[in-house]
């Protein structure tokens, strides 16, 4: 069975830009979300490639792991599933080259600027990770920040208080 195993955490400033392997556009749109986690995704990334994504909850696993099947289909098709899909949303995917698993760090665009949040995955859930300081705050398996979440609610919808909150601790 295929699975995820990944940590994420909130970025603040810009001192991650030195460690930018590469860099691509997502737009990713998710066909079904669940509070119980199950996910259908469609990503595209501008370049010709395009994947149906299918997560959820690995049981008894901790919030790092979920079960993930990617597939890669045709551009077209995805951009159907994208005018299908339920929520979206758009952004700037880096990859980082920075130890202890494969780094990646997004910079969201429109309704969920200036979030900025850095993902490791990991090959076991007891591996160690060395964080970088720019990484403020773990948000692994808080549900509101996850993509489809991001997505279904954008951070400019959350209540202003909330969202206040949550930007101030972050930017602080």
């Amino acid at each position: 069975m295929a699975y995820e195993i990944e940590r994420r955490f909130l970025v603040r400033g810009e001192a991650w830009r030195a460690h930018v392997r590469w860099q691509r556009r997502l737009q990713q749109g998710y066909l079904s979300a669940s509070a119980e986690g199950f996910t259908t995704r469609v990503r595209c990334d501008g370049d010709g490639g395009a994947w149906l994504t299918l997560k959820c909850a690995a049981s008894g696993q901790g919030p790092a792991v979920r079960h993930e099947f990617e597939y890669a289909i045709p551009e077209a098709d995805a951009q159907a599933l994208l005018e299908l899909a339920q929520a979206a949303l758009c952004k700037r995917r880096f990859g980082l080259d920075l130890p202890g698993g494969d780094w990646v760090l997004d910079v969201f665009e429109g309704a969920n600027a200036p979030l900025v949040i850095a993902e490791v995955e990991l090959p076991a859930p007891d591996q160690a990770v060395v964080v970088p300081p720019w990484c403020v705050r773990e948000i692994t398996g808080e549900g509101r920040f996850s993509n489809a979440a991001l997505a279904l609610l954008p951070l400019a919808a959350w209540p202003a208080s909330e969202r206040s909150h949550q930007l101030e601790a972050w930017l602080a």
